[in-house]
């Protein structure tokens, strides 16, 4: 059974149609004219059998994993048990010279996927989108469709960032299943399969690839003043499009352009930021993160992307906005998406609200040793993690399996506007070969820097000295290096607010038992050691962290969003401050 949390709705979880959940197209950057959502009522079955049962348990709103509030289940999935999902759909009538797909956003962790009894596919990686091709399987009229799942949680060496059987202070409740949304799409047989885009201050390449023979490709471009440029090329062959104006894309400014792309008898949209980003000096020498070729600093904030009645499913696409636009007014202009893959709808709105991200990879590997990845908190300690077995790693394949997994990331996530930096590796979590790690990130996405080793365990490598700083007071390293300085976690205070949390126990690293000892700690912790240290380096931060979330009462919002425990106008004051220190 999952762990005794009290309920707690967000206002999005209060007025949830559970008939019809998350109904938006979920893939922003290559949307055809419809698709259909398969999200919704599921029955559902615990059982030891991968076999497909013949009663079923209940019934589970998908895309709710059954740990959370809004599945309707509220049981948790253990190392050897499968869960199995049913639903029925109708097909497409006629399916002459097209082809019909069924795409899941996510699904944690292994899964294998059968339509009318016959398997489909199956997938390993707990955080990233898939797709099957059901076109031969699919009859008219009702068609099955079938899903089980395993999940080991921390027992196993996949991705699992913050999850634990057994969670508490900084880990958390262990989620599975599917909890990204389930979707048909109908395609002509000769399809789009996959857009790359690279921007740059004057215009961006193109890639189209085809599902089938190299066709001719159509691009049009647009803004809200009309079409701004039309090109042509072939699939698989990069398509280059200059602008006569181009307008950049900035936090400030966040503008996109509108992509229409044709491909015989296919036709997709998407949308594009103008905007590079990099590392370089500014006047004095000193190295910053660089946003279309000009210093630019990262004021950002630790998104764990948790909700008080979702888990790991945002109850509603307002409440992806919520965070987003909230963050944005108080002044931040990055968020640091902290050991998870969003929706592809979340990267979307930090593109056209005008948010930074630095993206985490998920961790994996095995039993973490608490010397490895504590100690360094509160002592310095730095450990070569080409020892492999010091930092959980010596299982080669899981070593192999998650760099695949990174790779496939990069792809899916290449080409949201707002990704800033990549950060492979947190706090020695499964780390190893950190610089070989980095090496690799930058050959396959040489648009965006690199963090190699977010918190301690330092291998040298990337485009960032990265520090986490949370039990002593803040100081500027000494010695120079040619990295960007960044401190990517620091804060942490907290505030247990009774109505607004799901346990009794309170997890932060400084604890304030009213809203003005909070506010007037956050005020101080920025000006006696933050705002100084910028015009001598410092070029990122990362406030720790958006909300609460189970025992972590750390959060500039309560865990249901209800609540923003310190006043706007002081955190916004402090924002400020940082972003206009030169």
């Amino acid at each position: 059974m999952i762990p005794a949390h009290r309920p707690l709705l967000t206002v999005w979880g209060e007025a949830l149609d559970r008939n019809d959940p998350l109904p938006e197209h979920p893939r922003p950057q290559l949307r055809r004219g419809h698709h259909t959502s398969l999200n919704g009522w599921w029955d559902y079955a615990f059982r030891i059998s991968a076999r497909e049962p013949t009663e079923w348990d209940g019934r589970i709103v998908v895309p709710f994993s059954p740990e959370s509030l809004l599945s309707g289940v509220g049981r948790q999935l253990q190392p050897g048990e499968h869960l199995h999902y049913q639903r029925t759909f109708t097909a497409p009538s006629d399916l002459t010279a097209e082809r019909l797909l069924l795409h899941f956003g996510a699904v944690d962790q292994w899964c294998r996927v059968s339509v009318n009894g016959t398997v489909v596919g199956e997938h390993h990686e707990g955080y990233l989108p898939f797709t099957f091709d059901i076109t031969e399987v699919v009859t008219t009229g009702t068609n099955t469709l079938h899903v089980v799942v395993t999940d080991p949680t921390d027992t196993g060496t996949g991705p699992r960032g913050k999850q634990k059987l057994q969670p508490g202070g900084i880990w958390y409740t262990g989620q599975s299943g599917i909890w990204q949304t389930v979707w048909l799409e109908v395609v002509p047989e000769q399809h789009v399969e996959s857009l790359r885009l690279d921007p740059d201050l004057a215009g961006f390449t193109i890639t189209v690839e085809i599902h089938g023979d190299p066709a001719e490709v159509a691009v049009d471009v647009s803004s809200p003043d009309g079409l701004v440029g039309s090109v042509s090329g072939r699939s698989g062959q990069p398509i280059r499009v200059d602008l006569d104006t181009p307008h950049l894309w900035s936090p400030e400014d966040p503008f996109l352009y509108d992509l229409e792309v044709r491909a015989g008898h296919d036709r997709v949209f998407s949308y594009v930021g103008l905007r590079t980003f990099g590392v370089g000096s500014d006047a004095r020498g000193i190295p910053r993160f660089l946003l279309n070729g000009a210093p630019y600093f990262h004021a950002g904030v630790l998104d764990q992307g948790y909700w008080s009645d979702g888990m790991y499913t945002a109850p509603h696409d307002d409440a992806l906005v919520h965070d987003i636009a909230t963050m944005k007014d108080l002044g931040f202009t990055m968020l640091r998406k902290h050991i998870k893959v969003e929706p592809l709808r979340w990267y979307y709105h930090c593109d056209r609200l005008g948010m930074l991200v630095w993206q985490d990879m998920v961790n994996g590997g095995g039993t973490y040793r608490r010397r490895v990845v504590e100690v360094p908190a509160v002592t310095p300690l730095r450990l070569n993690d080409r020892y492999h077995r010091l930092f959980a790693r010596d299982d080669a394949r899981a070593r192999e399996d998650w760099l695949q997994d990174l790779r496939v990331m990069l792809e899916v996530l290449h080409n949201a506007t707002s990704i800033a930096v990549w950060v492979p590796f947190n706090e020695g979590w499964g780390q190893f070969d950190a610089n070989a790690v980095a090496a690799q990130v930058a050959r396959l996405d040489p648009s965006r820097p690199v963090d190699h080793a977010s918190g301690w365990h330092d291998q040298g490598g990337g485009d960032v000295h990265s520090l986490h700083v949370y039990f002593r007071p803040f100081r500027m390293p000494r010695g120079r290096d040619s990295r960007v300085l960044a401190l990517t976690e620091y804060g942490g205070y907290s505030q247990r607010l009774t109505d607004h949390s799901v346990s009794r126990d309170e997890f932060g690293y400084r604890r304030y038992d009213s809203a003005r000892q909070l506010a007037d700690a956050f005020v101080s912790l920025h000006t006696d050691q933050i705002i100084g240290a910028i015009p001598r380096g410092l070029s990122a931060t990362v406030y720790t962290q958006l909300s609460d979330v189970e025992d972590e009462t750390n959060g500039l919002l309560t865990y249901d969003r209800r609540v923003l425990k310190i006043p706007a106008e002081q955190v916004r004051s402090v924002i400020e401050r940082l972003r206009l220190t030169d």
